[in-house]
């Protein structure tokens, strides 16, 4: 697209947005619930901060009233976009239980030009209300504790608030579409409200301990979701689906027949053999970017992992790991580790920790799955950092504590992690001619075949060299 075409795109938008934003100022439905709300929780905000401060000043903490405060400044932004929400979760769906989508839809405008201009209008009350909160809760702190701001800080919060609210407006937007019911829309909300709140609590954790510069990395991250939402929107926009959608149907049986034939591919019938060099051939092929990808990512965690080893350093000298080793062997098998029974246990954490990714990873378009695999080999790098600031190589500590098991549990990660970020990624692109769900089918397919044919199997095999063979290699490494 060029910048005159793109330009002439945006103004034929405008015209949707004002119109939407007009009907929204009209409505005091919508207005005053959500200007009383804005209005008021920044001053009750106002006055727990005030309290907080006064009690902890009593008791010499005042750092904690220092790091509450900023907190509250962010929670106030994000509540006003939580209950302006629900005119993004009506935009079109809204308008359809209305009837006053059909003559929206056959304005002479692209499919492209009425989605951004109904998500720009969606956009406007929750930023509104968001700014309004955040001067009203500065004010009032100002005037009752003489607090203000650090520029840098303010700026994190303000960019903060901004990409929170896009994110989630552009969410409601794409379940406004894509659903037949008001009613339905709400209940889907909780996809968008939950994940934010547990957003939230980890940023009050970032800003608790003082670590503000984490934030632009989430402010990063938010900017690539941003970017994901938008495009899966416009690319799952349709104005013919959205008036013949009358129901949402669950169709148990052609689910499994669309599933059962991704799963079963050219090779159905064909036998084992024929499926693994037919189907499991293509599937990989497949999942090559996102091989890439999670190469990538496992890597990055190491590297991150041995930077912060020198920065959060263990207590440990050079003799501390053979006074560690020391009698290894023999405590693993009075614990009856070396053992099946051991072997057992070490494949279900495995299997489990997987299970787990998958699940956070299908409903974050496969963001968290990523991030839960790249915890372990965070602290391969961080034990391996450790290693080298008592002088012992981390090549050594890899070899003998990793590689022996990692040699296949690693590549069960890294194939496992991939159908996890395709399944989580299939929502924003469903291949050609495939519908949303079809394609979520598909990739679902993809991950049971990556899953029955090569992670279980490697994990199977991980967990018995972890079992029989990784210690053995230890003592002969670093004795025992």
């Amino acid at each position: 697209m060029t910048f005159s075409t793109a330009r002439h795109t945006f103004s034929r938008a405008l015209i949707i947005t004002r119109r939407e934003v007009q009907d929204q100022l009209r409505d005091w439905r919508i207005i005053l619930p959500v200007v009383t709300l804005t209005l008021f929780f920044p001053l009750l905000m106002n006055f727990t901060a005030n309290q907080a401060v006064r009690f902890v000043e009593r008791y010499g903490a005042n750092i904690i009233g220092d790091r509450l405060v900023p907190f509250l400044l962010m929670v106030v932004g994000f509540f006003p976009t939580s209950v302006s929400l629900v005119i993004a979760l009506e935009s079109f769906v809204g308008e359809k239980e209305r009837h006053s989508l059909e003559p929206l839809l056959s304005t002479p405008m692209t499919d492209l030009e009425l989605y951004i201009g109904k998500t720009l209008a969606a956009m406007v009350p929750p930023l509104f209300a968001a700014y309004l909160g955040i001067a009203v809760y500065l004010s009032g702190l100002s005037l009752t504790i003489g607090w203000r701001p650090e520029p840098v800080l303010l700026i994190q919060i303000l960019a903060l608030t901004t990409v929170q609210a896009v994110v989630m407006v552009s969410g409601a937007v794409v379940i406004s579409a894509q659903v037949t019911s008001v009613r339905a829309s709400n209940l889907l909300a909780s996809f968008i409200i939950i994940p934010f709140a547990l957003l939230i609590q980890g940023e009050s954790l970032i800003m608790f301990w003082a670590q503000y510069n984490v934030l632009w990395w989430v402010l990063v991250g938010l900017g690539f979701l941003t970017v994901a939402l938008v495009r899966m929107g416009v690319r799952l926009f349709n104005r013919e689906e959205l008036l013949g959608r009358d129901i949402d149907e669950i169709n148990l049986k052609a689910a499994w027949a669309t599933f059962r034939a991704a799963y079963a591919g050219r090779a159905r019938g064909q036998g084992l053999v024929q499926w693994y060099r037919l189907e499991i051939t293509a599937t990989l092929r497949r999942l090559a970017i996102p091989l890439v990808i999670l190469t990538g990512a496992l890597a990055v965690a190491v590297i991150i992992g041995y930077n912060y080893a020198a920065q959060y350093r263990l207590p440990l000298e050079a003799g501390d790991l053979q006074d560690i080793t020391k009698g290894f062997g023999e405590r693993l098998a009075q614990y009856g580790l070396v053992s099946p029974t051991g072997a057992g246990w070490v494949l279900l954490i495995n299997l489990r920790a997987l299970a787990i990714a998958t699940g956070l990873g299908a409903f974050s378009l496969g963001v968290l799955g990523v991030i839960l695999l790249m915890l372990p080999l965070a602290l391969v790098g961080y034990f391996s950092g450790q290693m080298a600031l008592i002088g012992i190589s981390p090549v050594l500590f890899f070899a003998a504590f990793i590689l022996p098991h990692g040699i296949a549990e690693i590549p069960a990660a890294i194939l496992e992690g991939a159908a996890i970020l395709q399944l989580g990624a299939s929502i924003l692109a469903p291949p050609p001619g495939k519908t949303l769900g079809e394609g979520w089918l598909m990739a679902l397919a993809d991950w049971a075949k990556v899953s029955l044919a090569l992670m279980v199997p490697l994990l199977i095999v991980a967990a018995l060299l972890e079992t029989f063979v990784t210690p053995r290699v230890v003592l002969a490494v670093f004795g025992g």
